[in-house]
């Protein structure tokens, strides 16, 4: 029997992938002790595979045992706490002068970790408020400062496109996102839609940004000049979907041209770049340059 891969989902919108390597009678649902580099935690099993991409962070901890009833009421139990606990936290914050926001607690299922999760602009010296929580709590105290897009994806929420926050709901890791992935798929440089709720750059721009960058490949970038009918043009507007082109001419004329007629109305130095670049796709795809999807890959 293959071994099976488990991730179990977290507080936080945290999620984590195991091995069972006993090949645990394990199902979606089940709750599961298992160890954390911060201390025992109880998850819950939202997927179980046994064919899995090695590219996958597993943890390096092992599944403990299935969660009892004793476990779920400590769990019930903490997060009650918890509630408490954020409150009189924030007190004493605001009573330091810290300039800080507290966002999230934790305790870890055996009750010996809190961790407090803020933001801050500026470098904290929290060591008085360590000191003070510790005498509180009578626990292990961890402060773990986190950025605008962990702090959302731990809230999590509902995006504009109506769907739960990709980072919420699937997203492991937050790749950096630009305003070309914008610029390359035609859409409005408005920043309050491009925005997501961290006020950052939404991450669903990166994914269909590969294919607008392969597509893009096969027209001269938008400004390029054109000669038709002895007319200069400058290229406007790319439709990679209907395969035109939109060409402002100096005459005051508006043109759409097909990307089979392009060729035709290119300057001879134009053609001659097209003809390297083609030459460097071959060598890059091995002698097929139509299969541009490659090309993210190399």
């Amino acid at each position: 029997m293959s071994e099976q891969l488990i991730k179990l989902s977290f507080k936080g919108n945290r999620r984590e992938y195991y091995r069972n390597p006993m090949n645990f009678p394990i199902r979606t649902g089940d709750y599961l002790v298992v160890d954390t580099d911060k201390g025992q935690d109880l998850g819950r099993v939202s997927a179980v595979t046994e064919s899995f991409e090695p590219k996958i962070s597993l943890s390096p901890f092992e599944i403990l045992r299935k969660a009892d009833e004793k476990d779920i009421e400590l769990l019930e139990k903490n997060r009650i706490d918890e509630k408490d606990v954020f409150k009189q936290s924030r007190e004493k914050i605001r009573e330091l002068g810290l300039v800080m926001k507290l966002m999230d607690v934790e305790y870890q299922l055996d009750r010996k970790k809190l961790s407090f999760y803020y933001t801050a602009e500026e470098r904290v010296d929290f060591r008085e408020l360590v000191r003070v929580l510790a005498g509180m709590f009578r626990t292990r105290i961890e402060m773990r400062q986190i950025g605008v897009r962990d702090e959302t994806k731990r809230l999590g929420g509902v995006g504009s496109c109506g769907l739960p926050l990709c980072c919420g709901a699937f997203l492991e890791t937050f790749d950096p996102v630009s305003t070309q992935a914008a610029k390359d798929q035609s859409l409005p440089m408005n920043p309050l839609k491009l925005s997501g709720q961290c006020g950052k750059l939404k991450c669903c721009l990166l994914y269909e940004h590969g294919f607008y960058h392969s597509e893009l490949q096969k027209y001269p970038p938008v400004g390029e000049p054109l000669l038709k009918d002895q007319r200069k043009g400058y290229i406007q507007k790319i439709d990679i979907f209907t395969k035109t082109i939109t060409c402002d001419f100096e005459d005051d004329t508006r043109e759409v041209i097909s990307l089979n007629e392009i060729g035709d109305y290119l300057t001879a130095a134009q053609k001659q770049g097209l003809k390297k670049l083609t030459n460097v796709l071959q060598d890059i795809l091995g002698g097929d340059a139509n299969d541009l999807d490659k090309i993210e890959d190399k």
